[in-house]
């Protein structure tokens, strides 16, 4: 019984559930078939609407094309209108240009024609000519009793004498024009440079002064035995001289760098008062340290004040180590940075790279900065750090040409190297010695005095000029213009010199008589 209770509760159950999943059933598929009625009006009605908006929209853009084909009409007639009427003007200008040909063969006919009658009539003198000619020359060779060629041989040294004299009054003239324009220009150009570049320079020296506040600081620098003075000594490479100067120590050395370190590594040991070989090394490590920041900032410094950006970071260093280099008493760094100045200034006054000019004059010495450290010139130093670092072909020319290694194939080149010769030349500028001015003061005078014609001649104004006294019956006021030519020539070709040489020829008559 119990059996059956639970199988008609369970069929009960069934019943229940399959009556609710259909009612579920009808009722999903009638809300269902509402929404499709419902949105098939809705579509419907969407349809109807964007068929009357496209409608409405073909109608416009159909009276816009209309519209834009009616304007576009208007203006291709218009067009071809004013093509017309250009085309007739041009056809009646090429009408005229082709009557005015006409008339110009038309008088070139007239005019050749004219030339062959006068051709022939040319022809016909120029045989008698010939003929008279002929027979002169029998009556001259009969009367001066000289051949042809000894004729033509003797009036060919006539000739000759003459055009040389001629040559030199030309040559004298034709220098005088040239030297007065190009002295004035060049004038202009290196005076504007020069008054536009102003540089410190420092005399050379081999060695640095420390002053100290007492002479028993003296002691405490030897140290005991030495042991201070000789734990300097090495870490910095450097000689220290302590005499009998008054409260002074001199530091010795041809490294300049190793001299400045040394130098702050001292002065910070006498401030400190602790002198001893630990607080020796500690100073000079802080003092290298210094000092390549001094470098660093030297170098940009100078790229700031010529306004030459891109180097690389080394060449900024190297530049700055040339701070403390000098070469016959002229800053290395002071002198590079007048010669970028001044070929800038040429550079913009001619006309050519005023840029590229300043970048070769800034780093036309540097290979000075290592040339104590490599083998080799300055100049082929200088060659090799500059392709090492990427720097452009022009400029390695123009810093290669400086010292006239190098033939120069641009004009920036020649103006790095006025301007080094400016830089290094000018009153002031470097220290010569003794021997080298003596000698190039006797050469100068020795090249003169081999010239024919020449009677005395004198080195003055410390070598840029030569006056050379010549013989007034030997040599005439023209052949002096040539004769002063003829010794520059020998001048640059024999000698080396900064700047330039002033060559003067004097000559003069002098009649004198006694009244008696």
């Amino acid at each position: 019984m119990n059996l059956i209770n639970i199988l008609l509760t369970i069929l009960s159950y069934v019943l229940v559930a399959a009556f609710a999943a259909l009612v579920g059933y009808i009722i999903r598929k009638t809300i269902a078939e509402a929404k499709i009625t419902s949105a098939e009006q809705e579509a419907k009605r969407i349809i109807d609407d964007a068929e009357k908006a496209g409608e409405a929209k073909k109608r416009e853009a159909l009276l816009e094309a209309k519209e834009e084909v009616h304007k576009l009409r208007t203006d291709m007639e218009r067009e071809n209108k004013e093509r017309r009427n250009e085309l007739q003007q041009m056809e009646r200008r090429l009408m005229q240009k082709e009557e005015a040909l006409d008339r110009k063969s038309d008088q070139i006919e007239r005019k050749e024609e004219s030339l062959n009658q006068k051709e022939r009539n040319v022809e016909k003198a120029k045989t008698e000519i010939d003929e008279i000619v002929a027979a002169q020359r029998t009556e001259l060779e009969r009367v001066s009793n000289l051949s042809s060629e000894e004729a033509k041989s003797y009036l060919l040294k006539q000739v000759e004498d003459e055009i040389q004299h001629e040559m030199a009054v030309m040559i004298r003239d034709v220098e005088h024009k040239a030297r007065e324009e190009a002295d004035k220009r060049a004038r202009e150009v290196v005076s504007l440079a020069i008054q536009r570049t102003a540089a410190d320079h420092v005399a050379e020296t081999t060695v640095s002064v420390v002053n100290l506040p007492n002479d028993d600081m003296k002691g405490r620098i030897i140290g005991r035995e030495g042991r201070n003075i000789r734990a300097l000594e090495t870490l910095t490479g450097i000689d220290l001289i302590i005499d009998d100067t008054p409260e002074a120590v001199i530091l010795s050395g041809f490294d300049p760098i190793r001299r400045e370190i040394a130098r702050i590594a001292l002065e910070k040991l006498i401030a400190d008062g602790r002198i001893h070989p630990a607080r020796i090394e500690e100073m000079v490590e802080k003092a290298r340290k210094e000092v390549d920041a001094i470098i660093r900032d030297e170098g940009e410094q100078a790229t700031f004040e010529t306004d030459v950006h891109g180097l690389h970071p080394e060449l900024i260093k190297l530049l700055g180590r040339l701070r403390f280099r000098t070469s016959y008493g002229q800053n290395v760094l002071k002198h590079a940075i007048e010669v970028s100045h001044l070929a800038g200034i040429m550079a913009a006054e001619l006309g050519a790279d005023s840029r590229m000019a300043r970048r070769a004059g800034l780093l036309h010495d540097i290979g000075k900065a290592i040339d104590h450290e490599v083998e080799g010139t300055h100049i082929e130093i200088g060659m090799d750090v500059l392709k090492r670092y990427k720097e452009a072909p022009e400029v390695i020319h123009a810093m290669a040409c400086h010292h006239g290694d190098y033939e120069a194939e641009s004009i920036e080149a020649v103006l790095v190297t006025a301007a080094d010769s400016v830089s290094a030349a000018r009153p002031g500028a470097r220290r010569e010695t003794l021997e080298s001015y003596i000698k190039r003061l006797q050469k100068l005078e020795e090249i003169s005095g081999e010239f024919d014609g020449v009677d005395k001649s004198f080195a003055i104004q410390a070598g840029r000029e030569v006056r050379i006294m010549v013989k007034p019956e030997s040599i005439d006021d023209a052949t002096s213009t040539k004769l002063a030519r003829d010794i520059v020539k020998r001048i640059e070709s024999e000698m080396e010199y900064p700047g330039q040489i002033k060559v003067t020829v004097i000559r003069e008559t002098r009649a004198v008589e006694y009244a008696k």
